[in-house]
């Protein structure tokens, strides 16, 4: 027993001569600010608003309370951190002896001069078996590279609740905008359909001819067919987002808000971006497996030089089960063991190869996250300044398709116009109030991409951070 202690003791004083190379991050690939930011710089960014106050409708926020809860690619994610967990704590338990406790009993008969005789041994006894002395940090650095492994599929966790909170709200709003274009095809089939009915009165009275009235009844077949088509797309739209949620969208969801009025906060603030590197899940999961490669290098390394493990046992051993623990009963055993590789024909030393180029790999992965963060940010920033502007010259364009239509339709009762004239303003005010749409959906989307791209939506009310707060 003393001798088993002895050896434990030596071991913990010999392992630790780590071979994995220290780990030096690579200098950010991306400027110092963004381009075409004019606000002040600040220590809070968008990561810091919770998502409730960045989606102020209750039905928005009822659906991503569901999908948190519910969305079966969310639960994976979660599932995948416990296992990875579980290897780190397997990997971790490596690190440590393991005791075995184990009694056996031999009963054997046997010809000993010409005699039959029965024999009987019995055995109690407690060790450890194969435990490796880590002399040179290879189980160190698997424990090393598992944890890691974990941390990095925490990140990857968070990284997805950031990706579905805003998957489901660009869905929502995609429905919204679906149902805000059928309104809109509905309403024009109802305008269209009295204008037809006002040229049918003016054939009857033989005031019109029916090249105008064949026009007037293209016009209105031609918006059935374009309802029809948004009806389509507003199903479809909404089939998308009770995927999102994974369960069909409740009936006593709340009244949305509509698309055009809509609470998105659309100015969002930036910081820079080397906030980004300590608010994004995706860019630390990308630095942790960067951590995680550079632990394998140690692995690696560690397999070309001796591996020493330790057997040892004490216990007692008798003829019988009744004198299994009298005195002088008592055995140990002691059974070190080395092992140096001498021929692998050269396999040991690729896989130390195999190893540096996967973190070479490593390195390069996350420079291409940092630098798609940078690039994500920069096209929010971009559409953040471009698309308040583009919303109202866009209102001037249909506030003036407005007036046109109006003009024309006055100036065909009147007989200065023809017809045509009345059809080609109706189809322009109704080209314009659906780009309105398209660019309200397209700036709420913008919003939404940019407040994923600067972490936001990982908590559900807003934060400060400590330093911002002592200076309020």
């Amino acid at each position: 027993m003393k001798m088993m202690f002895i050896a434990l003791a030596a071991a913990a004083m010999l392992t630790g001569c780590a071979l994995t190379p220290p780990l030096e991050r690579p200098a950010s690939p991306v400027p110092a600010a963004y381009p075409l930011r004019d606000d002040p710089v600040t220590d809070r960014t968008a990561a810091d608003l919770g998502w409730r106050s960045m989606f102020n409708d209750p039905a928005l926020q009822r659906l991503i309370e569901l999908a948190l809860t519910h969305n079966r690619d969310l639960r994976l994610a979660a599932l995948n951190v416990e296992m990875v967990r579980a290897q780190y704590d397997v990997q971790k338990a490596a690190e440590l002896p393991h005791l075995d406790a184990g009694v056996s009993m031999t009963r054997e008969r046997v010809n000993a001069g010409g005699q039959r005789a029965t024999q009987t041994q019995a055995g109690a006894s407690v060790g450890i078996t194969a435990f490796e002395l880590d002399l040179f940090g290879r189980v160190r650095a698997s424990s090393d590279a598992a944890l890691a492994r974990y941390l990095a599929s925490a990140q990857g966790r968070d990284a997805a609740r950031i990706a579905l909170v805003g998957a489901v709200a660009q869905a929502y709003f995609a429905e919204r905008l679906a149902q805000a274009q059928l309104a809109l095809a509905t309403r024009t089939v109802e305008d269209w359909r009295g204008s037809l009915a006002l040229v049918r009165q003016l054939r009857a009275a033989n005031q019109t001819g029916a090249l105008e009235l064949a026009q007037a009844e293209a016009q209105v077949a031609s918006s059935e067919a374009d309802r029809e088509a948004r009806q389509r797309e507003a199903e479809r739209r909404g089939h998308a987002l009770a995927q999102l949620v994974g369960q069909p969208l409740p009936a006593d969801l709340p009244e949305g808000a509509s698309l055009m009025e809509a609470a998105v906060i659309t100015q969002l603030p930036a910081g820079l971006p080397s906030q980004l590197l300590a608010r994004r899940p995706d860019l630390r999961q990308a630095e942790l497996a960067l951590v995680a490669a550079n632990a394998e290098i140690g692995v690696a390394r560690a397999a070309l030089f001796p591996r020493i493990s330790l057997t040892a046992s004490v216990g007692t051993a008798s003829p019988g089960l009744k004198d299994l623990f009298r005195g002088g009963s008592g055995v140990w055993s002691f059974a070190p063991q080395i092992t140096q590789p001498l021929f692998h024909a050269g396999q040991l030393r690729r896989e130390v190869r195999l190893a540096e180029l996967r973190k070479s790999a490593a390195v390069l992965e996350y420079e291409r996250a940092i630098e798609a963060a940078f690039r994500e940010v920069a096209d929010g920033l971009s559409g953040r300044e471009r698309y308040a502007r583009q919303a109202e010259a866009q209102q001037r364009v249909v506030q003036a398709a407005d007036r046109r239509a109006a003009l024309a339709e006055l100036r065909y009762r009147a007989g200065v116009d023809s017809r045509l004239e009345v059809l080609d303003a109706q189809r322009q005010l109704y080209a314009a109030r659906q780009a309105a749409l398209d660019l309200r959906g397209e700036e709420i989307g913008n919003a939404i991409a940019l407040y994923k791209a600067l972490g936001g939506g990982l908590s559900e009310n807003d934060r400060v951070l400590p330093e911002a707060r002592s200076r309020q």
